[in-house]
Protein backbone atom coordinates (compact mmCIF):
# COMPACT_ATOMS: atom_id res chain seq x y z
CA UNK A 1 0.00 0.00 0.00
CA UNK A 2 1.23 3.42 -0.81
CA UNK A 3 2.74 5.48 1.95
CA UNK A 4 -0.35 8.24 1.62
CA UNK A 5 -2.67 5.38 2.10
CA UNK A 6 -1.23 4.52 5.14
CA UNK A 7 -2.31 7.59 6.84
CA UNK A 8 -5.40 7.95 9.18
CA UNK A 9 -7.16 10.99 8.69
CA UNK A 10 -8.23 12.23 12.29
CA UNK A 11 -11.76 13.87 12.32
CA UNK A 12 -11.56 17.11 14.12
CA UNK A 13 -14.55 17.99 16.44
CA UNK A 14 -17.85 19.28 14.48
CA UNK A 15 -16.95 17.05 11.82
CA UNK A 16 -19.09 14.15 10.88
CA UNK A 17 -18.59 11.51 8.27
CA UNK A 18 -20.93 9.46 6.18
CA UNK A 19 -20.29 6.31 4.60
CA UNK A 20 -23.26 5.36 2.42
CA UNK A 21 -23.59 2.61 -0.51
CA UNK A 22 -22.94 4.86 -2.82
CA UNK A 23 -21.45 8.22 -1.29
CA UNK A 24 -19.18 9.56 1.05
CA UNK A 25 -20.02 12.60 3.03
CA UNK A 26 -18.25 15.04 5.42
CA UNK A 27 -20.43 17.52 7.19
CA UNK A 28 -18.99 20.26 9.56
CA UNK A 29 -19.34 23.92 10.67
CA UNK A 30 -18.40 25.80 7.00
CA UNK A 31 -20.69 23.10 5.20
CA UNK A 32 -21.37 19.93 3.53
CA UNK A 33 -19.15 17.86 1.35
CA UNK A 34 -19.80 14.47 -0.91
CA UNK A 35 -17.82 12.23 -3.31
CA UNK A 36 -18.78 9.16 -5.17
CA UNK A 37 -17.95 6.26 -3.35
CA UNK A 38 -14.86 4.52 -5.66
CA UNK A 39 -15.12 0.71 -5.92
CA UNK A 40 -11.76 -0.93 -4.44
CA UNK A 41 -11.56 1.15 -1.44
CA UNK A 42 -12.43 0.17 2.24
CA UNK A 43 -13.27 2.97 4.46
CA UNK A 44 -13.21 1.99 8.62
CA UNK A 45 -14.46 4.76 11.16
CA UNK A 46 -12.06 3.80 13.96
CA UNK A 47 -11.62 5.97 17.40
CA UNK A 48 -12.45 9.66 15.48
CA UNK A 49 -10.22 8.92 11.97
CA UNK A 50 -10.46 7.13 8.99
CA UNK A 51 -8.45 4.70 7.78
CA UNK A 52 -8.13 3.48 4.29
CA UNK A 53 -7.49 0.09 2.61
CA UNK A 54 -7.52 -1.19 -0.90
CA UNK A 55 -9.63 -4.15 -1.86
CA UNK A 56 -7.29 -5.63 -4.01
CA UNK A 57 -3.42 -4.61 -4.74
CA UNK A 58 -4.14 -3.69 -7.88
CA UNK A 59 -6.28 -0.70 -6.19
CA UNK A 60 -3.20 1.30 -4.42
CA UNK A 61 -2.91 3.72 -6.21
CA UNK A 62 -6.79 5.03 -6.07
CA UNK A 63 -6.97 4.81 -2.33
CA UNK A 64 -3.98 7.19 -2.33
CA UNK A 65 -5.57 9.27 -4.10
CA UNK A 66 -8.97 9.29 -2.26
CA UNK A 67 -7.21 9.44 0.79
CA UNK A 68 -5.92 12.11 -0.04
CA UNK A 69 -9.57 13.84 -1.27
CA UNK A 70 -11.06 12.58 2.00
CA UNK A 71 -8.18 14.66 3.92
CA UNK A 72 -8.94 17.72 1.60
CA UNK A 73 -12.62 17.38 2.41
CA UNK A 74 -12.01 17.02 6.08
CA UNK A 75 -9.70 20.34 6.01
CA UNK A 76 -12.05 22.23 3.84
CA UNK A 77 -15.45 21.78 6.38
CA UNK A 78 -13.64 22.84 9.12
CA UNK A 79 -11.17 25.11 8.21
CA UNK A 80 -11.93 25.98 4.82
CA UNK A 81 -9.23 27.07 2.13
CA UNK A 82 -8.00 30.63 0.49
CA UNK A 83 -6.33 31.56 -2.70
CA UNK A 84 -4.56 35.21 -2.51
CA UNK A 85 -4.56 36.89 -5.87
CA UNK A 86 -2.45 40.14 -6.56
CA UNK A 87 -3.45 43.06 -9.44
CA UNK A 88 -0.17 44.52 -10.38
CA UNK A 89 0.39 46.91 -12.93
CA UNK A 90 -0.76 50.87 -13.53
CA UNK A 91 -4.44 51.39 -13.27
CA UNK A 92 -5.84 47.53 -12.38
CA UNK A 93 -8.09 47.37 -10.16
CA UNK A 94 -10.35 45.00 -8.13
CA UNK A 95 -13.67 45.70 -6.17
CA UNK A 96 -16.93 43.63 -5.42
CA UNK A 97 -20.08 44.86 -6.87
CA UNK A 98 -22.59 42.73 -4.83
CA UNK A 99 -21.70 39.39 -4.98
CA UNK A 100 -19.82 39.96 -8.32
CA UNK A 101 -16.40 40.80 -9.13
CA UNK A 102 -15.71 43.68 -11.23
CA UNK A 103 -12.05 43.89 -12.82
CA UNK A 104 -10.39 46.68 -14.16
CA UNK A 105 -7.42 44.72 -16.16
CA UNK A 106 -6.47 47.95 -19.09
CA UNK A 107 -9.18 46.58 -21.27
CA UNK A 108 -11.71 48.99 -23.24
CA UNK A 109 -14.17 47.49 -20.92
CA UNK A 110 -14.24 46.39 -17.02
CA UNK A 111 -14.71 42.92 -16.56
CA UNK A 112 -17.60 41.43 -14.53
CA UNK A 113 -16.53 37.94 -13.10
CA UNK A 114 -19.89 36.29 -11.15
CA UNK A 115 -19.14 34.56 -7.89
CA UNK A 116 -20.43 30.79 -8.14
CA UNK A 117 -22.11 29.18 -5.01
CA UNK A 118 -19.90 27.79 -2.40
CA UNK A 119 -17.23 29.99 -2.57
CA UNK A 120 -16.52 33.79 -1.58
CA UNK A 121 -14.69 36.91 -3.00
CA UNK A 122 -13.34 39.32 -0.66
CA UNK A 123 -10.91 42.48 -1.62
CA UNK A 124 -9.22 43.40 0.90
CA UNK A 125 -7.53 46.28 -0.99
CA UNK A 126 -8.08 47.45 -4.77
CA UNK A 127 -4.96 45.07 -5.47
CA UNK A 128 -5.51 41.90 -3.97
CA UNK A 129 -8.70 39.46 -4.42
CA UNK A 130 -9.38 36.57 -1.61
CA UNK A 131 -10.93 33.67 -2.97
CA UNK A 132 -12.20 31.66 0.38
CA UNK A 133 -14.49 28.17 0.29
CA UNK A 134 -14.74 25.08 1.57
CA UNK A 135 -13.88 22.89 -1.57
CA UNK A 136 -10.17 23.03 -2.48
CA UNK A 137 -10.87 22.44 -6.14
CA UNK A 138 -13.57 24.78 -6.66
CA UNK A 139 -11.17 27.64 -4.87
CA UNK A 140 -7.97 26.66 -6.80
CA UNK A 141 -10.40 26.37 -10.04
CA UNK A 142 -12.27 29.99 -9.22
CA UNK A 143 -8.88 31.30 -9.13
CA UNK A 144 -7.28 30.43 -12.05
CA UNK A 145 -10.29 31.46 -13.88
CA UNK A 146 -9.39 34.62 -12.61
CA UNK A 147 -6.14 34.79 -13.12
CA UNK A 148 -6.96 33.65 -16.54
CA UNK A 149 -8.30 37.23 -17.95
CA UNK A 150 -5.07 38.92 -17.59
CA UNK A 151 -2.09 35.96 -16.51
CA UNK A 152 1.30 38.09 -15.65
CA UNK A 153 3.55 38.53 -18.51
CA UNK A 154 7.44 37.83 -18.60
CA UNK A 155 8.68 41.48 -19.71
CA UNK A 156 7.09 44.17 -16.98
CA UNK A 157 5.46 41.76 -14.65
CA UNK A 158 1.59 43.24 -15.48
CA UNK A 159 -0.87 40.95 -14.97
CA UNK A 160 -3.19 38.98 -12.02
CA UNK A 161 -0.69 36.76 -10.08
CA UNK A 162 -0.74 34.40 -7.12
CA UNK A 163 0.45 36.12 -4.31
CA UNK A 164 2.97 33.36 -3.54
CA UNK A 165 3.96 33.15 -7.95
CA UNK A 166 7.50 34.46 -8.78
CA UNK A 167 7.76 35.43 -12.15
CA UNK A 168 10.82 34.85 -14.25
CA UNK A 169 11.49 38.37 -15.86
CA UNK A 170 12.71 38.30 -19.22
CA UNK A 171 14.86 40.86 -20.54
CA UNK A 172 13.95 43.32 -23.21
CA UNK A 173 15.42 43.03 -26.76
CA UNK A 174 18.78 45.71 -26.86
CA UNK A 175 19.59 47.53 -30.42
Amino acid sequence: MSRVAKLPITLPKGVEFNNQTDTLSVKGPKGTLSLIKPSGVEIKVEDGSLNLSPTTPADDAITGTIRAILANMVKGVSEGFERKLELVGVGYRAAMAGKDLNLSLGFSHPVLFKTPEGITISTPTQTEILVQGSDKQRVGEVAAKIRGFRPPEPYKGKGVKYSDEVIIRKEAKKA
